[in-house]
């Protein structure tokens, strides 16, 4: 099984493509919201890419970050640390320019009742964050709750396909986008919209949701019977070398790996795995939310870890006590409420 150690080597470890792609990326790179679940490793993984490309460039990780220790390790790991609440407007306006963002600040879960925090997360901040980078390339995440439900024969929505987000949480994530797009057709600002589905790290995702219920005995919903994933490593690189993707108008892209996977079969492959038979509630629809990834991998190949290796390594993580975030996604809900 992998350490904690191992898991944060194997996700942080830059391939020879991202290591070229950092020598053509010119300037610094910030990136907001770096406390996430995924923001830490992506700031680690763009400081060891800088320096195995013999660069001197900075690397800005902007967060509240309420873990000093967090702070030190990558503070220790090259990164400069900035601690900041990004809606704190001055705060905000004392950030040091960088030639480079990325912008992963956002709010999902705890949205129903609180739907005017999510909006100032998800839509307010980003207009004034675009504002002041708007000279700058920006990478912006984004999320795939904007697509309507799917057919499961169509292999998921296209980025040309129009986007109907249904709930509050996909609709102020379409106005986090549409904020950038402003920017990028007012002012030439170079964008690229990273729709992500799905990234899985072992101590969280999807898989480690299905996992769990299957280990506390709890029901595997079966409404929403596929889904795309991706290894949190690959996600981290195609973040950093979507910056040189960035143009005006903006680009989109589906960021997940390139299968549709049954929800059913994973279940059914980890309950083997782990030697529980998997309780399963509810029929599978012919619908979900998936996202057609030929854009990506036509861009940045194959992710560097298999959908069906990851099912294997989530059941060894899971069966030997691997450490877990309790941040479940939901990959059930269908009906746009988090």
């Amino acid at each position: 099984m992998l350490t904690n150690e191992q898991l944060n080597e194997l996700m942080t470890t830059p391939s020879a493509a991202l290591i070229e792609d950092m020598k053509k990326i010119e300037g610094d790179i910030m990136i907001l919201g770096a406390g996430g679940k995924m923001g830490p490793t992506l700031c680690e993984l763009a400081a060891k890419a800088v320096k195995a490309a013999g660069l001197e460039k900075k690397i800005y990780a902007v967060s509240r970050f309420s873990s000093e220790e967090a702070c030190k390790y990558l503070q220790n790991c090259g990164v400069t640390v900035i601690k900041a609440d990004l809606l704190d407007m001055e705060a905000l306006k004392n950030l040091p320019d960088a030639e480079n963002i990325i912008y992963m600040p956002g709010k999902k879960f705890g949205t129903d009742g609180n739907e005017w925090e999510t909006w100032a997360m998800n839509s307010t901040l980003p207009a004034f964050v675009a504002n002041k980078y708007k000279n700058s390339r920006i990478v912006v995440f984004s999320s795939a709750n904007i697509y309507p439900i799917a057919p499961v024969n169509r292999g998921g929505c296209t980025e040309q396909d129009p986007v109907v987000p249904l709930g509050e949480y996909p609709m102020s994530c379409l106005a986090r986008e549409r904020a950038f797009e402003y920017v990028a057709n007012r002012y030439g600002t170079k964008v690229f919209i990273y729709r992500l589905c799905f990234a899985v790290a072992l101590n969280y995702g999807v898989l480690c949701d299905i996992g769990t219920n299957i280990m506390e005995g709890k029901p595997v919903q079966l409404g929403n019977a596929c889904f795309n994933y991706i290894w949190q490593g690959s996600a981290n690189e195609y973040a950093l070398r979507s910056i040189l993707l960035a143009d005006s108008p903006v680009v989109k892209m589906n960021i997940s790996g390139p299968e549709v996977v049954s929800v059913k079969y994973v279940a059914e492959k980890l309950g083997c795995a782990l030697g529980i038979e998997p309780i399963f509630e509810g029929e599978p629809e012919n619908d979900a939310y998936l996202v057609n990834t030929m854009e990506c991998i036509k861009a940045f190949g194959y992710p560097s870890i298999s959908a069906g290796e990851l099912i294997d390594m989530q059941a060894d993580w899971l069966k030997n006590g691997g450490k877990t975030l309790g941040k479940p996604t939901h990959f059930e809900a269908r009906n746009g409420k988090y």
